[in-house]
């Protein structure tokens, strides 16, 4: 029978078997292929081991610029909008009003605590050794200890002790020198303030921060003077750069696969369960794939979001009372909405308002890197003048911007009565 559809093929005039080949592809009513749910660039889909976004690349070195820091750690506070012209020639918005969703995020100046010099190895870099500052906050050493009450709290004190004795600032000149002529990278040892956040986190979070520009001695001299300092956030970035948000993920536990690979449910009837993947495989190979989507853990995930744009980086509440003020909007506000950012409360220090989403829930440690795949084109090089910025309460549905102004509204009322009586 095969053979004689091959013959009765080839009998066929060429235009009938392209006609017939051309019907086939135009049939709509089935679908022969599709994509695949859920994206195998991500597995394993297990839980980060850290909470805080982990550095594995930092920017390319070059030894023309100055010296500079290259990350910075803050706190994800909340979102909410603001309004901008936007400046992109050619594109029908240009010069016209946009109204764009921005991350709030809350960065207290970092304490640099010490730094560590590296060696290029066939195997990559070997750390050559590290050197601390001779003052260290119990705020970093309270990430030496599980229990800081019980604990005795000697960490670092026969290092800071021997610093004051001649033996010891011999050994210490010895490391520096040992940086200065073999190590290729130098970074810098610098902790999270988050006790000044408010949120009840005293331990603080550590990191290294790469220093790039200038030659080795050079960098060494850069991070030997930012010992015991606070460094700011505007010291690091500026109002329209383009970072990496570097953070872990909401987590959602164990989930199943239409929630954690998006398949498609299985019709209502189905024995057994509609919530599941039909077919998990052939009988041989006698194991189940993986790229085969099963239940397990959904979110909690370390990811990078590339290219996120600074709108504006404002100060403290100490130094501005009104670092929510724009050109257009000269209401004395501070970034606080009304009510306070849901399960965050007040902001206080430094921030920073960042286009769209970050990785995590309030409260969880982000970092901020510069960009690492810089582009050039008018989305990510034009200068960001933000015209206002919405403190309405996030709880609900805000109509106000300030107390004042919801007083003005709402007249007197029996809490205000009470409160002037």
């Amino acid at each position: 029978a095969i053979r004689d559809a091959t013959e009765l093929n080839s009998t066929f005039p060429t235009e009938a078997r392209e006609a017939r080949q051309f019907t086939r592809k135009a049939m709509s009513h089935r679908k022969f292929e599709r994509p695949r749910h859920g994206n195998m660039g991500f597995l394993p889909r297990k839980r980060a081991n850290r909470a805080r976004g982990r550095i594995r690349k930092f920017p390319a070195d070059d030894q023309s610029q100055d010296c500079h820091l290259t990350a910075f750690l803050c706190y994800k506070a909340g979102m909410t909008h603001i309004v901008r012209d936007l400046d992109r020639p050619g594109s029908k918005m240009h010069k016209k009003e946009v109204v764009e969703a921005v991350s709030v995020i809350e960065a207290p100046p970092m304490i640099v605590v010490g730094m560590c010099g590296y060696a290029k190895t066939p195997r990559g870099l070997r750390c050559l050794t590290t050197v601390f500052a001779q003052h260290l906050p119990d705020q970093f050493k309270r990430a030496y200890y599980k229990n800081w009450t019980r604990a005795k709290k000697k960490a670092f004190t026969k290092y800071s002790k021997n610093l004051m004795e001649e033996k010891g600032q011999k050994y210490y000149q010895k490391d520096l020198n040992k940086m200065r002529k073999y190590a290729s990278v130098i970074r810098v040892i610098a902790i999270g303030q988050a006790k000044l956040c408010r949120f009840g986190q005293k331990k603080a979070n550590i990191m290294e921060i790469q220093i790039n520009g200038g030659t080795v001695e050079q960098k060494v001299e850069f991070g030997l003077k930012l010992f015991e300092s606070a460094v700011p956030v505007d010291a690091v970035f500026s109002q329209s750069d383009v970072v990496d948000a570097i953070g872990v993920t909401r987590g959602h536990g164990f989930e199943g696969v239409i929630g954690r690979w998006g398949v498609t449910k299985l019709p209502r009837k189905t024995h057994k369960g509609l919530r599941k993947v039909a077919c998990i495989g052939a009988w041989h190979p006698s194991r189940v794939g993986y790229t085969v989507p099963r239940a397990g853990q959904h979110g909690y995930h370390h990811r990078i979001e590339a290219n996120k744009k600074i709108y504006k980086i404002g100060k403290s509440i100490a130094v501005d009372k009104a670092n929510a003020r724009c050109e257009t909007d000269l209401t004395d506000k501070t970034i606080t909405p009304m009510g306070g950012f849901v399960r965050y409360g007040t902001v206080r220090e430094d921030y920073l308002l960042i286009k769209g989403c970050v990785p995590g829930p309030p409260k969880r440690p982000l970092t901020l890197r510069k960009s690492l795949r810089s582009k050039t084109n008018k989305a990510f090089t034009e200068q960001v003048n933000v015209k206002f910025i919405d403190t309405s309460a996030k709880f609900g549905h805000g109509k106000f911007q300030t107390p004042e102004e919801k007083d003005k509204f709402m007249g007197p009322r029996k809490k205000t009565v009470l409160k002037n009586m």
